[in-house]
């Protein structure tokens, strides 16, 4: 948790950006383009979207852990309205929401 100089605090809403990128992406289709708030900052690790591609993985980024509401994330969703769902994400998928 220390060490990250992202720019989103826990609490913050963010949108998850739409991006559709070709090859190794670590964000989840069905969170993509939801609001949800983000819970904890873990730090900054290097991009393994860059080294899934043989790259350094430089700059480092930001991982978040950010909340949904179900309901937000898969639309009319019944048995619990107050389940959440937590998908680490980071930073360059995140915009203010």
């Amino acid at each position: 948790m220390s060490g990250a100089a992202g720019k989103f605090r826990p609490g913050d809403r963010v949108r998850v950006r739409t991006d559709d990128r070709p090859g190794h992406v670590r964000t989840p289709s069905y969170v993509r383009g939801k609001i949800g708030w983000v819970e904890r900052a873990y730090g900054d690790f290097l991009n393994p979207e860059s080294l899934g591609h043989g790259g350094d993985g430089l700059p480092k980024k930001t991982l978040y852990l950010v909340g949904f509401h179900q309901g937000e994330v898969w639309g009319e969703y019944k048995p619990w309205g107050r389940d959440r769902l937590f998908v680490d994400i980071y930073e360059h998928w995140l915009d203010p929401a």
